[in-house]
């Protein structure tokens, strides 16, 4: 009911403005005409008013020729203005085009501007109960599992034979020593690089629960990402949670505050979700990996928030060296101690020109990861301590380092 009032009253408005426009169309040429037609009337009993004068002797034939001529001129003038009224007037069936065009434009771009703009089909709320209906959504949303349910059954990733091997003796040594903290975080780790998210998530929050109260924030962050990545992007009420815990900890944590925008974005709070983007956008470093994905989402939010705002230029981001798109194909027919020896080059090029160019945070920590995969467990400790010392005075670069280190089990 509410939406029908709303296009009534907008048709109404349309008319107010456009019927009198249209009445001073029709009649303009015609008041033009009747103007001349009065004046020439006038002057015609001026002329009248002249001869009686004369016959009684109130004025002198001089005076009156005079007058005559004068009055004669103003005539003439008024009959060339009717003429020209008359001649420079549209036809009526033209005026009536004109004005219809024009009622059609304003109407229909009004409409179309509003189609565009507006939100049709969507009554006028107050802000009070706009928030109230976001807080009712976020409330009664789907929950994890439900989520997952309703998701589409896809196919499991390739991954390389040996890989998947490796990873199963993994899952058997997890099991059976039960409460080995290090165990859980690789198997989450593996699990995630496999796509098994729920399994993922399964081992991430055993780690958790391992950890206890000296869990850190990374860690909840990671848990949360792990339940919205298995549900397809979908912030559920137990992803939440788990971001709740990452920001209780770091109230600065980049991933927790990325993915709680996300779901304020999806509960009706555009307004929340911008500002944590544009906080965030403009914190991070131009290769954060959250940095795309913000940018891809931000104008949108804030335009259903009513804010103005543009994106500022893309700032061009560092490259990660790492294999081409050759590489990685020629890596896929190598066996399996050429692969390993492919790999070990391109972890001695990097360590190389870290040590004598440097390089970004997450240059340091690819390095450590990879080092930590290669079994090299000393020399990447050695690795992360000089990084924590080359990003001592840059608070997000060591975050970046130490969230490295601890993945690969590195003491902090």
């Amino acid at each position: 009911m509410r939406h029908m009032s709303f296009w009534i009253l907008s048709l109404l408005l349309a008319l107010i403005v456009v019927v009198p426009l249209v009445y001073a169309l029709a009649r303009q040429s015609g008041a033009a005409r009747a103007a001349a037609d009065f004046d020439i009337a006038v002057y015609r009993e001026q002329l009248g008013d002249v001869e009686r004068d004369l016959e009684r002797g109130v004025i002198s034939p001089e005076t009156a020729e005079r007058t005559r001529l004068e009055i004669s001129r103003r005539i003439l003038e008024a009959d060339r203005s009717r003429k020209g009224a008359k001649a420079g007037a549209a036809p009526k069936a033209a005026t009536y085009a004109a004005a219809g065009l024009g009622l059609l434009a304003l109407v229909g771009g009004s409409l179309a501007l509003y189609w565009r703009l507006g939100a049709p089909g969507y009554g006028d709320l107050p802000l009070k109960e706009r928030i109230a209906m976001s807080e009712t959504l976020r409330e009664t949303r789907p929950d994890q599992a439900k989520a997952e349910a309703e998701l589409p059954q896809q196919a499991a990733p390739a991954a390389d034979p040996e890989y998947l091997a490796l990873v199963e003796r993994l899952r058997r040594t997890v099991a059976e020593r039960g409460e080995d903290p290090r165990g859980y975080q690789l198997l989450a780790q593996n699990e995630a690089n496999l796509g098994n998210f729920r399994a993922a998530y399964a081992a991430q929050r055993k780690l958790l629960e391992l950890t206890g109260d000296d869990a850190p924030a990374d860690g909840w962050a990671e848990l949360a990402e792990l339940y919205i990545l298995a549900a397809g992007g979908y912030v559920s009420p137990e992803a939440e949670d788990a971001l709740d815990e990452a920001l209780a900890r770091d109230r600065a944590n980049p991933l927790a505050r990325y993915y709680m925008a996300v779901m304020y974005n999806q509960t009706g709070r555009p307004d929340l979700a911008f500002g944590l983007w544009r906080q965030l956008l403009e914190q991070s470093r131009p290769d954060a990996p959250w940095v795309p994905a913000i940018r891809a989402q931000i104008e949108e939010a804030a335009m259903r928030a009513g804010v103005r705002y543009s994106l500022p230029p893309e700032a061009p981001a560092a490259g990660l060296p790492g294999p081409s798109a050759g590489d990685v194909a020629a890596a896929q027919e190598m066996a399996a101690g050429d692969r390993q020896a492919m790999i070990r080059n391109m972890v001695e090029g990097l360590a190389e020109r870290l040590a004598s160019q440097g390089g970004s945070p997450e240059e340091w920590a690819r390095l450590i990861g990879a080092l930590g995969v290669l079994g090299e467990a000393e020399r990447a400790q050695a690795i992360f301590d000089e990084a924590r010392t080359v990003f001592a005075a840059d608070p997000q670069g060591l975050a970046t380092v130490e969230a490295a280190g601890k993945q690969a089990g590195l003491d902090l």
